[in-house]
C-alpha cells in the first residue's frame, strides 16, 4: 500500500487531483436523423478520451478528468458530429468542486482549484450555442460572495474572444467556430473556478442547423 493510500490526503492534494475534485462533464448528442445511433456511436468511438474516466449510459456520457483532456475530448466529439453535415444538438454539462458527485473525497471548504485555461482549437465548423454558468459555492474563496461578478467576468471573456453574440433569457448566446465556442464555455468555468470551489456550467450547441444563415 502506498503512503498516499495509507493517509488522508491534504486539501491541496485533493484539489490537484481532478477526479477527487469532481472535475468532469456530461455530454448528450441528439441527431436529427434516423441514422442517429450510427452517428452517436461513431463519434464516441472516434473521440480521444486518453486520461479520462468514461461512462456511457442511455441518457449521457460522463467524462471525468483534467480540464485540457476534457476540452480535447468534447471538441473532438462535437467536431465528428458536425462533420456528418446532419443537424445536431450537443448538450454539455460541466462540473467542478465535488458536491453532487457519486464519489467525493473533497472536504467542505477545501477551497478552489486553480489551473491554467487550456488552449482550444478551431474546427472550421460553425456553431451557435446557449451558455449558462453557475458559481454555487462562492463562500470558499477569499473574495466576498458575488455570483454576478463571476458570471459577468466569464461573459467578458466571451466578448474578448469574439464568441459572444447576445444576452438572452437565462442564457448567453455564443456563435463562431465550434472549437472556439466550446473553449469559451470551458474557459469561463475554469476562470471562475479559481475563486469559487463549486462551479457548474451548461452549454447547448447547435450545428448544421437549417436556420444558420452562414457557415463559419
Amino acid at each position: 500500500m502506498t503512503d498516499t493510500a495509507q493517509r488522508a490526503l491534504a486539501p491541496e492534494e485533493l484539489r490537484e487531483d481532478p477526479l477527487r475534485f469532481g472535475v468532469g462533464a456530461r455530454v448528450t448528442v441528439a441527431v436529427m436523423s434516423d441514422r442517429f445511433v450510427e452517428v452517436v456511436l461513431d463519434a464516441l468511438r472516434r473521440t480521444d478520451t486518453t486520461g479520462l474516466t468514461v461512462q456511457t449510459g442511455d441518457v449521457s456520457t460522463y467524462l471525468g478528468g483534467a480540464e485540457p483532456q476534457l476540452l480535447r475530448a468534447l471538441t473532438g466529439l462535437a467536431e465528428t458530429v458536425a462533420a456528418t453535415g446532419l443537424h445536431a444538438s450537443i448538450t454539455i454539462h460541466l462540473s467542478r468542486g465535488c458536491p453532487g458527485e457519486a464519489v467525493c473525497e473533497l472536504p467542505g471548504g477545501a477551497g478552489p482549484r486553480a489551473v491554467v485555461v487550456p488552449e482550444g482549437r478551431r474546427t472550421g465548423r460553425f456553431a451557435a450555442a446557449e451558455w449558462a454558468l453557475y458559481p454555487l459555492a462562492d463562500t470558499a474563496g477569499a473574495q466576498e460572495a458575488d455570483h454576478m461578478r463571476d458570471i459577468l467576468a466569464a461573459i467578458e471573456l466571451a466578448k474578448s474572444n469574439g464568441t459572444y453574440r447576445a444576452s438572452e433569457h437565462f442564457v448567453t448566446r455564443l456563435e463562431g467556430d465550434l472549437g472556439d465556442v466550446i473553449a469559451t464555455a470551458l474557459a469561463g468555468w475554469v476562470v471562475v473556478g479559481r475563486s469559487v470551489q463549486h462551479v457548474t456550467s451548461h452549454l447547448t450547441i447547435s450545428v448544421n442547423s437549417p436556420s444558420h444563415a452562414r457557415v463559419g
